[in-house]
């Protein structure tokens, strides 16, 4: 069984930088399409970033630029470095993974969830 753990979150200001850990843990996630997606109170969850199994990358609008996602096989962990973060980037940021996927936005198409990490963008 797949695991995902994040961690990374925190408070930050604005315009501030954070980088995102998604380490998984029982089998290699390298088959997998790897995103994030984040949850702010009162939302929908939404896309962020996805990876692809041949390091595609996908972005929503909102964080093209800003947001770069990345993947190193060998440590079985994906990455979300975040810069200009802005308050409305506040959200439980998710992990989640897609067995052969093609970095898909719909978070149906993903069945391995982390826990998620909180950040915080005070301004």
């Amino acid at each position: 069984q797949v695991r995902l753990a994040e961690s990374g979150g925190g408070l930050v200001q604005a315009g501030g930088s954070l980088r995102l850990s998604c380490a998984a843990s029982g089998r290699t996630v390298s088959n997998y399409a790897m995103a994030w997606f984040r949850q702010a109170p009162g939302k929908e969850r939404e896309f962020v970033a996805a990876t692809t199994t041949g390091s595609s990358t996908y972005y929503a609008d909102s964080v093209k630029g800003r947001f770069t996602i990345s993947r190193d096989n060998a440590k079985n962990t994906v990455y979300l470095q975040m810069s200009s973060l802005a308050p409305e980037d506040t959200a439980v940021y998710y992990c989640a993974g897609d067995y052969a996927g093609r970095g898909s936005s719909y978070s149906d198409n993903y069945e391995l969830w982390g826990q998620g990490t909180q950040v915080t963008v005070s301004s």
